[in-house]
């Protein structure tokens, strides 16, 4: 790999040479490099373009690697990533696509990552979007996570757009059942003429289950952000939704947070803010001798921490 990959691979996946486990790096929309553990097997898809990652039921302390970098203009990828987490099973998935695209044309990624997390697994999944390159073709990228949680089971997800992706759009949908948790904590940053949608979409079916679902953005320049969410209890279950966003100069957001209570036992709660740095926090750090500038990013990468 060239350096530039080497660099993508380090921001999105703390990839600093090859690491140790089960990995799967794709580039420019073929497979880079694959490797497997006796806990772990990665397997490629017969009928569409993807992979499969088992992870045998049990499994405990283990990490699996599976960036996308993109270092070509005119890449146009999308895959299917199933994830078979067995029971009791306990590992952390490091996901994320890079892209640098200094070409005319656009670059894009689209992946569609299908969760079946077992009894009593617990799964921390993380992934990190970034985009770079001083090209005028952009750089966009679509991903669909769908979540299977299954009684017992655990799913924390971090997901964050680091800087430079022009276009997004990203949905989840969730199904949990008796027991299981969900835990989503999306981190967003835009700014230019970049647009981004998130829609989070979760169905509360088993009894006792819960979710915990908390955005935090900030919009600058002239960038679009959308944030919608839907929380439906249909069974006795506990669900919350958050909305967290900082708006600097001409941009937009909007926040639509859903619940539904389908069951009389569903305790849902929503939130939303959506407001301007205060001015007593820019002077309470200005007063220290930083610049307004220097201030405003302090305060957007704490927020955003």
């Amino acid at each position: 790999m060239n350096n530039i990959e080497k660099d993508l691979l380090k921001i999105i996946a703390d990839m600093d040479g090859i690491p140790q486990g089960a990995f799967n790096i794709r580039a420019n929309g073929a497979l880079a490099e694959r490797h497997t553990t006796p806990n772990i097997d990665i397997r490629t898809k017969t009928d569409k373009d993807g992979i499969d990652i088992i992870i045998r039921p049990g499994t405990k302390g283990e990490t699996v690697h599976i960036p996308v970098i993109i270092s070509d203009t005119g890449v146009n990828d999308l895959v299917y990533n199933d994830f078979i987490i067995g029971d009791d099973a306990d590992v952390t998935i490091m996901a994320g696509c890079g892209i640098h695209n200094c070409g005319s044309e656009e670059s894009r990624h689209d992946g569609i990552h299908t969760f079946f997390v077992g009894k009593n697994a617990k799964v921390k999944y993380i992934e990190r979007h970034y985009g770079e390159g001083d090209g005028k073709g952009g750089r966009n990228m679509n991903p669909t996570t769908v979540v299977n949680v299954a009684e017992g089971g655990y799913m924390e997800m971090e997901t964050s757009q680091i800087k430079g992706i022009d276009n997004t759009s990203r949905v989840t949908r969730a199904t949990l059942d008796n027991d299981a948790t969900l835990i989503i904590h999306e981190k967003l940053m835009t700014h230019g003429v970049q647009r981004a949608e998130t829609d989070f979409s979760v169905d509360m079916n088993g009894t006792d289950c819960s979710a915990n679902v908390v955005s935090r953005s900030v919009a600058r320049e002239d960038s679009v952000q959308i944030f919608r969410s839907n929380i439906n209890g249909n069974n006795k279950c506990s669900g919350h939704t958050e909305c967290d966003a900082i708006i600097m100069d001409n941009a937009r957001v909007s926040a639509i947070p859903e619940i539904s209570a389908n069951h009389i036992d569903a305790s849902l709660i929503h939130e939303a803010a959506i407001g301007k740095i205060a001015g007593e926090q820019l002077i309470k750090l200005m007063t220290l001798g930083l610049t307004e500038a220097q201030a405003e990013e302090e305060i957007v990468n704490g927020f955003l921490k």
